[in-house]
């Protein structure tokens, strides 16, 4: 396992942390003051929960396979970028608490993906389609390290994918912004520069995640466990169930329960500590 404390990992929190599993021990330094190579003899399970809640410190449990992944899998909204791109538009037509109480239910997992999609494109329809510019430039940002840890990946010769359950108007300029080789999204009808209230073709849900993860492994040649994937909410977990090593990053309860590990406290380029990578070779996005 991997110990996270960034830049207050000292011999006193190492201590600490090894108390908390029976027979745990240090197996080396990563990197120096912020993350530790570990193992302990407990279950996965059992580490998970000795860790768990324990502030400012992430673990992360490898299961079996390579550490240094050949293929990141990530969602976009509220992973990758620190917002829900359908929320911050619905914003621009005064309807953010109706379409946002809707996106919460469904990344719990209360509502089918599919239906609760439609179901807040349909209160769009009316919107001048710049809305979705304006909300690019004004409202997106990425959350921290995740530039970092895509083009580190990519340097290293890994295949890169964002897979997202919004639109590509968002998700194609984002995946530029970070470096990803590859995007897969829904489509946002507009006719005449105003948004009809529908998408078109295939709405890429869970299931949808998990194919693509699993079709890029067959065009790669490489088997699921050289995959690393990242997702917060219950549409993302089938791919994180199907990756080698699934994180759910500052997740909702239902991919907390079934990811391999959480990253609760750190930004997205610890998920580098996590392969072995020492950020004297990170590429700083």
């Amino acid at each position: 396992m991997t110990l996270i404390a960034a830049d207050r990992l000292d011999e006193r929190l190492l201590r600490a942390a090894l108390d908390r599993v029976a027979g745990a021990q240090l197996l080396s330094w990563l990197e120096p003051g912020s993350a530790a190579n570990l193992q302990a003899t407990s279950s996965a399970p059992e580490i998970r929960a000795a860790y768990e809640g324990w502030e400012g410190v992430d673990v992360i449990v490898h299961p079996p396979g390579p550490r240094a992944k050949r293929l990141l899998v990530a969602d976009m909204d509220s992973t990758m970028i620190g917002q829900e791109c359908i929320d911050e538009l619905a914003d621009y037509a005064g309807l953010k608490p109706q379409v946002a109480a809707i996106t919460e239910r469904a990344m719990r997992g209360e509502l089918d993906f599919a239906e609760a999609l439609r179901e807040r494109v349909a209160l769009l329809g009316g919107l001048d389609e710049s809305a979705v510019g304006r909300c690019l430039a004004e409202r997106v940002r990425p959350n921290p390290g995740a530039a970092t840890l895509v083009r580190t990946m990519r340097a290293r010769g890994a295949m890169t994918l964002l897979v997202s359950g919004g639109f590509t108007a968002f998700a194609e300029p984002v995946a530029a912004m970070l470096g990803f080789d590859r995007v897969e999204a829904n489509f946002l009808n507009a006719n005449d520069g105003v948004l009809t209230g529908m998408v078109s073709g295939r709405i890429v849900d869970s299931a949808y995640k998990a194919r693509a993860l699993v079709n890029m492994c067959d065009l790669l040649g490489i088997d699921a466990d050289a995959v690393l994937a990242v997702g917060d909410g219950a549409n993302d977990g089938a791919m994180i169930e199907a990756a080698g090593l699934g994180i759910a990053y500052r997740a909702k309860p239902a991919l907390a329960a079934i990811a391999d590990a959480r990253l609760d406290h750190h930004g997205l380029d610890a998920l580098l500590w996590a392969q072995g990578i020492a950020r004297n070779a990170w590429v700083i996005g």
